[in-house]
């Protein structure tokens, strides 16, 4: 059984017992976080597809960790006109493993 979910604006793929990093969550290490989010359910031939989410449909995963992903240097340059800008980004995360599907 897999789902896609929808978290930080972004959508993943998750199937029970996968890892993903996601954007950044409140909780604790080893909490227990749902998502509520599903837009679609799928085991085997049989999809559903929700409009926009499917009713009843959650995903459960536990928080294993909080982290900081590569640092992404960001330059910008203007030739001949004595401009540069140099910054740096690292991108938080968090760091879940799905439990469990439940397809409501």
């Amino acid at each position: 059984m897999y789902a896609v979910i929808a978290t930080g604006g972004k959508q993943y793929r998750v199937e029970a017992g996968s890892v993903l990093r996601i954007e950044l969550l409140t909780a604790e290490a080893g909490a227990e976080v749902k998502f509520d989010d599903v837009l679609l359910v799928g085991s085997g031939s049989s999809v559903t597809v929700g409009s926009p989410k499917v009713k009843g449909a959650s995903v459960t995963a536990t928080v294993q960790r909080h982290g900081q992903g590569d640092k992404v240097s960001i330059v910008k340059f203007r030739r001949r006109k004595h401009y540069l800008r140099m910054k740096n980004h690292r991108q938080k995360f968090t760091e879940v493993k799905v439990t469990g599907i439940n397809a409501g």
